[in-house]
Order: C-alpha cells, then sequence, then structure tokens
C-alpha cells in the first residue's frame, strides 16, 4: 500500500527528509482536497483527493523531476522561462518540433548553437527547484507516494541532492510567508512610479524581473502576468516584492470596469496579459523609452 495522508499532518518538508533518509524512489503526487463531510481521528475535517495540483519525483533518495498541474514544464517553456530562448524562438521551435521528445530536442538545440549542455542542465535544475520550493508552503491535501513510478524516459532528469534543498525550503518558508503576507492579493494591479527612468538607471535585473517589468501596466493584475510567464504564485510575489523594493513598480487596485458597480475588473472585463516579449540585453532601452511614454 502507497504511503498516504495530509499536508495538514505531515509536511512536505518532513515527506522530503523520509524520502531522502530512506532512499526512496518512485512519485509524490498532490491533490486538491475534496471534503467528506466526515471527521478523521484527530477531529480535522477528512478529505478525498480531487484534482491532481502536482508531482515530485525521486530516485533513491534524490530529487530528480517537478510538475505543477497549470505550469508549462516542457523544455521549451523551460527554456524560455530561464531566458535561453526567446518568446520568438520558443514559438517557432514549438511549431517545427511538436511531436519531438526534451532530450531529443535538447540534443537539436545544443547542435545548433540555440543552447549549451550547461544551459540545458542549470534551466532544468532550477526550474524543479522552483516547483518544489512553491510546494513547500502548501499547509493542506491530501498526498500519495507511488513507489518506483517515475517520468517518461523522454523527460530531462537532473538528480538533486535533497539536504539542501530541505534547508533551503526551510528558510524560504518565512521569507515566502512575510511576503504573502505583504502581497496577498494577486488581483492588484502593477504601475511605474513617478520618474521611472531615473529609477532604472544603473539598475541590474534578472531576465525573469524584466518580464515582469516588461508587463507593468494597470490593466494587467498581477496574477495574468505570472500566468503570462509561467511562474508559481510564489515566484511572482517574490519578484513583485523585491521590484516594489526597489521603488521600481507599485502595486495599486486594478481600474473599475464601466457598470461594475466600482468592482475591480474580474476575468473578461480586464485585458489579459498576453504573450510575453523576447528578452534581451536591448530590451532595457525600450523598456525605459516605454516608460517614458507612460
Amino acid at each position: 500500500m502507497p504511503l498516504q495522508g495530509n499536508l495538514r499532518d505531515f509536511s512536505t518538508t518532513q515527506l522530503l527528509n523520509l524520502i531522502n533518509l530512506a532512499g526512496k524512489t518512485g512519485t509524490l503526487i498532490m491533490f486538491d482536497g475534496v471534503r467528506t463531510g466526515e471527521k478523521d481521528a484527530i477531529g480535522g475535517d477528512r478529505m478525498s483527493p480531487g484534482k491532481e495540483r502536482a508531482r515530485i519525483a525521486f530516485k533513491m533518495g534524490k530529487l530528480i523531476s517537478a510538475m505543477l498541474d497549470g505550469q508549462s514544464g516542457d523544455l521549451v517553456a523551460v527554456l524560455n522561462k530561464s531566458g535561453k530562448l526567446t518568446n520568438e524562438q520558443a514559438r517557432i521551435i514549438r511549431e517545427r518540433a511538436r511531436q519531438t521528445s526534451d532530450k531529443a530536442l535538447a540534443l537539436l538545440l545544443i547542435n545548433a548553437n540555440y543552447v549549451t549542455q550547461k544551459d540545458v542542465v542549470k534551466s532544468v535544475q532550477q526550474h524543479t527547484l522552483d516547483v518544489v520550493y512553491n510546494l513547500i508552503t502548501w499547509q493542506e491535501g491530501p498526498f500519495r507516494f507511488d513507489d518506483n513510478l517515475l517520468p517518461g524516459s523522454d523527460r530531462i532528469l537532473v538528480p538533486i541532492d535533497l539536504e539542501n534543498v530541505i534547508i533551503e525550503g526551510a528558510r524560504q518558508i518565512k521569507q515566502i510567508e512575510q511576503i504573502s503576507s505583504h502581497i496577498p492579493n494577486l488581483d492588484m494591479a502593477l504601475r511605474f512610479p513617478d520618474n521611472p527612468k531615473e529609477k532604472f538607471k544603473g539598475v541590474h535585473l534578472s531576465v525573469e524581473e524584466w518580464r515582469v517589468v516588461s508587463f507593468v501596466n494597470p490593466k494587467n493584475s498581477i496574477r495574468q502576468i505570472a500566468k503570462a510567464n509561467n511562474m508559481s504564485e510564489n515566484e511572482i510575489r517574490r519578484i513583485v516584492y523585491g521590484l516594489e523594493q526597489a521603488g521600481l513598480v507599485e502595486i495599486i487596485k486594478p481600474p473599475s470596469a464601466p457598470g461594475d458597480g466600482g468592482k475591480s475588473q474580474q476575468g473578461g472585463g480586464q485585458r489579459p496579459a498576453s504573450k510575453a516579449p523576447p528578452v534581451q540585453k536591448s530590451v532595457v532601452n525600450r523598456i525605459i523609452e516605454r516608460i517614458q511614454k507612460i
């Protein structure tokens, strides 16, 4: 019988520690909790597994893969997110390599000098860690560990020692709690402060930070910006928090839609964030020029 339970009683960090110490091979699957109306042995609401939310794979106690529902984890998306492929390059590659596995695609991209082997490994590793650090903050929901269940052979798997993941995850929990209390509502929007050109002078931002900056507009909610850039809620909160603390953006309520009684735009009433533009060094100048026109 597989190991199963609820994160309310056995946290993700504790599960990672158990898997590490036992040198387990298999996949940890997390689900939405569907309340049954019954109580468990300690008086908590009993939950049955609903929709799958995430899965993390391990081999002999090492983390090798992590996937989050609703977040694209294929190689093109991972390389695009890390800035190794521009949006246009990613679009073209998707069109021309629809049926190509991640491993085969990696070889093609390396041979075509799009990326290096180091780029691929580092990008896949960072994506896996980002997903796991997000899962560590989850406090409730059914889980199940299936022994010897591993991703398909077409996936690129990068082994990661769990000891450092557990330590870093514990540190990030406190940081994320503080950021979440500061930015609890992802339906808020962003805008540039006064004199943005002066504030951006000499600023060195990461690829992900520039992508968020490129979507700064009161019409785009933080949630929409995260979706457009394939980011989790924790990732977008961390980036927005850093930009705000640096004085580069301000968090505001989105504009009200006509006839909605003053309510913020939601769903179809708000123009969604569209495809992220290619992020290159030259984008900095274009963004500053755009800022000046606001």
